[in-house]
């Protein structure tokens, strides 16, 4: 196969979770499979993804159907809040000063 990344079945197949991606395929049939394997053979050959990329194309082989769904849906980690509320604070706690020479720190041992 020598399928160029905008032709993929999956957007944004290879920056995708290889969590993420065994969702996604389920929804593909053999032939959408077939050309994520030759893809990702002749491109990154990330043992993971053509575990992932093989066992369901095994199982497409055994009888198994395609499942419904969209794999161009957007991604949960990327999908806007339901509520459309802000997305909540994620900024980092507050750095603590070091424990030497801070009288208050009881992590500090005393003498």
């Amino acid at each position: 196969m020598n399928a160029e990344r905008a032709d993929l079945p999956v957007p944004d197949y290879d920056h995708l979770p290889v969590a993420t991606l065994a969702h996604r395929v389920r929804s593909l049939d053999a032939d959408a499979l077939a050309v994520l394997v030759g893809y990702e053979e002749e491109h990154g050959a990330r043992e993971p993804v053509l575990t992932v990329l093989r066992a369901r194309a095994d199982q497409l082989a055994a009888g198994a159907e395609p499942s419904g769904g969209d794999p161009a849906a957007v991604q949960p980690e990327h999908a806007p809040p339901a509520d459309g509320a802000a997305a909540p604070n994620t900024d980092a706690p507050p750095v603590n000063p070091p424990s030497h020479g801070d009288p208050t720190n009881p992590a500090q041992p005393r003498r």
